[in-house]
């Protein structure tokens, strides 16, 4: 058999209960990160429209590089650094692909990344491919990040150190010490990768983030995902114009990929826009929020003080009878387990959008009293 190899992996997988399967989606959304509920707003849709009335191409047809540079491309990165303060902006396909290419092509041989322990796996992707050394740091501890330097110096490393954490964790809805980070930058002469993919368009003046303050300084670069509260696709890196321009010449996973559509960089656009021309919509989230956190805590759900709310059960195969349970229900509530998270740390990660209604939560919590007994 050709795949013999892939069908073992695969039976292995099903035999620790943790194969995974693609379905459509399905009951009241607890499950998604369109935080803002723009994906399907008339506003976003009405830009598309618009967009393709006057001829604003779905494909680019090629590279940034070749033919596929499109004006709305430029108009985006313009537009978002201005939004966010910074010198320059890029944009990329996906968190994922501007995650990757960071790691992959900035750091340089010689230098030294201390990562956060629960960084996304797509920094763990770059760094796979980097020249430069990397390390872990306890999670959310400034002082093991300044330890981590240390060391690597003590031990005779001169290069460029890279900061790299996430602003507010996807599994665990905690926020990084951004301030007590930046001064570890500062003293260290490093320079802080922030990755705003949850925080982007919730917090912050109209949906900056968590690192507003610390954008426009020439030793940070923060990645803001448009496929999350900002309801599109794609992501911005923000930074220095220099790291732009590193990347355009020497990203190769930028290099040679095809742009991304037009039509999307327009529509990540307006999304800015809409951030700032509606905090209604994140007043409303926050509402959700204090909502939820009173409904819910009583089951042992963590008030994170965002839109993530974990309940940590522990056990995997409980973690998804309970999950299968809610969703049986009507509630989309997903069980997240090892690898995702770490051994014994399975979960139910509730995610609050603005497609949902008070009434949704209330409702959720009486489901989650059954399904727990």
């Amino acid at each position: 058999m050709m795949f013999a190899d892939q069908e073992r992996d695969l039976a292995t997988l099903a035999a620790a209960d943790r194969y995974r399967s693609l379905r459509p989606p399905a009951g009241v959304d607890f499950a998604s990160n369109d935080y803002l509920g723009l994906a399907g707003s008339d506003r976003l849709r009405g830009a598309m429209i618009e967009a393709l009335a006057r001829g604003v191409p779905v494909g680019s047809g090629g590279s940034r590089l070749l033919r596929g540079n499109a004006p709305e491309h430029e108009a985006l990165e313009a537009d978002a650094a201005r939004f966010f303060g910074t010198e320059a902006a890029l944009f990329f396909a996906s968190g994922y692909v501007a995650n990757t290419i960071l790691f992959a092509t900035v750091p340089q041989r010689g230098d030294l990344i201390v990562h956060d322990a629960l960084i996304h796996a797509s920094a763990h992707e770059g760094m796979r491919l980097t020249r430069a050394t990397c390390v872990s740091a306890a999670h959310n501890d400034a002082g093991a990040f300044e330890d981590a330097i240390a060391d690597w110096r003590a031990a005779g490393g001169t290069g460029r150190v890279w900061i790299a954490v996430e602003s507010l964790y996807s599994m665990d809805g905690d926020r990084a010490p951004l301030a007590d980070l930046a001064r570890v930058a500062d003293r260290h002469d490093a320079i802080l990768l922030i990755d705003e993919a949850h925080a982007t368009g919730v917090f912050g003046a109209d949906g900056r983030g968590l690192a507003e303050g610390l954008d426009g300084r020439d030793n940070v670069v923060t990645l803001r995902t448009c496929g999350k509260a900002l309801g599109c696709e794609g992501a911005l890196l923000c930074g220095p114009a220099v790291m732009r321009e590193f990347i355009v010449n020497r990203g190769r996973g930028f290099i040679f990929s095809t742009a991304p559509s037009p039509l999307m960089a327009l529509a990540v656009r307006e999304a800015l826009r809409i951030s700032a021309d509606e905090p209604v919509r994140r007043d409303r989230l926050w509402a959700l929020i204090a909502t939820a956190e009173r409904v819910l805590g009583p089951y042992g759900v963590v008030a994170t003080g965002s839109q993530i709310l974990p309940l940590v059960l522990g056990d995997a195969a409980r973690t998804m009878r309970v999950a299968a349970a809610i969703q049986a229900a009507g509630f989309d509530v997903r069980g997240i387990r090892p690898p995702t998270v770490p051994e014994g740390g399975s979960r139910l990660r509730i995610s609050l959008t603005l497609n949902v209604t008070t009434a949704d939560i209330e409702a959720l919590g009486e489901v989650m009293k059954e399904a727990l007994q």
